[in-house]
């Protein structure tokens, strides 16, 4: 392959993968918009989202045929995954509402560990092949650059994704009140906002989103418990970098840091592949320094 091929075929490759990391980074900016809180168990609960939905599936499809079971089993994941997200909210997550910032955190930490060792006791923790209408290996050919059906199908459901949420944050009703429980709880509800409505909502979305790019994943690799352990890591980078409260600059952050990533493992004799993981931190670290609220993010102002 040529130079510019070889270049071309990277950012292909990383915007691909790139997708995956920004549909998790989406899901987190759901979920912080709705009560201003970075969920870590987002991993686990599109995991277990996903491993649902790859049972009812393989239950289907002897009865319905191959397609029809894998659609159905798609939409029994999302459905219940939206069930989860409110679920968790109501019962869990709302028992800390008066908790501080810190606790809330570390809580989530520990529903990622309780949801992950679930889903190992239940389902196994070897890789499970997830059936999908296409698979990793599939791909076309344009030129020197061969572009995979999973990478084509990926970063469109992603953007999909990424400017339906921008139009629900900026200009729905809906929206507009997830900010305003997000930013002023008691305000809001003042206001007449269902602020505990709105933040099961925020959570239900938000796994359901999530457990969408599980199954994404999974249908170009295996589903394992821990699918998205190490992903989850880029998309908090992602995340901090294109700003809490804004979906367009979580995907655009998590599409370049991916690029950003590979490139420089190709081209940087001293980073190779070893040690590209650097790179967000780094990325991380410019942005938290020359902008705090993220590329795309809001300026906190304060009335004093």
């Amino acid at each position: 392959m040529n130079p510019f091929g070889t270049f071309i075929q990277l950012l292909v490759d990383g915007l691909a993968q790139g997708s995956i990391y920004g549909a998790l980074a989406l899901a987190i900016v759901l979920v912080n918009q709705a009560t201003g809180l970075v969920n870590f168990a987002q991993g686990g609960m599109a995991v277990l989202g996903s491993y649902i939905g790859l049972t009812i599936g393989n239950l289907l499809i002897p009865g319905v045929g191959s397609t029809l079971g894998v659609v159905l089993g798609i939409v029994a994941a999302v459905i219940a995954s939206l069930a989860l997200g409110g679920v968790v909210e109501r019962f869990v997550m709302r028992r800390f509402e008066r908790a501080e910032e810190d606790t809330k955190v570390v809580a989530t930490i520990g529903l990622l560990t309780l949801i992950t060792g679930l889903v190992g006791l239940i389902w196994g923790f070897n890789p499970t092949p997830y059936p999908f209408f296409f698979g990793g290996s599939e791909s076309l050919r344009i030129g020197d650059v061969s572009i995979s059906v999973w990478s084509i199908v990926t970063f469109t459901t992603i953007v999909a994704l990424m400017v339906v949420l921008q139009i629900l944050f900026r200009g729905t009703k809906f929206g507009l009140g997830m900010r305003a429980v997000a930013d002023n709880a008691p305000s809001a509800a003042l206001a007449g906002i269902r602020v505990g409505g709105l933040r099961m909502a925020g959570w239900g979305l938000a796994a359901a989103l999530g457990t969408v790019a599980a199954i994404l994943l999974a249908s170009k690799s295996q589903l394992t418990p821990n699918n998205f352990d190490g992903i989850l890591v880029y998309a908090l980078a992602a995340v901090v970098i294109g700003g809490l409260d804004s979906p367009i600059g979580a995907v655009v952050a998590a599409l370049g840091i991916t690029i950003l990533e590979s490139l420089a493992a190709a081209y940087i004799p001293w980073i190779g592949h070893d040690l590209k993981v650097v790179v967000p931190f780094v990325l991380v670290f410019v942005v938290l320094i020359i902008r705090p609220q993220g590329l795309f993010g809001r300026r906190a102002v304060v009335r004093v």
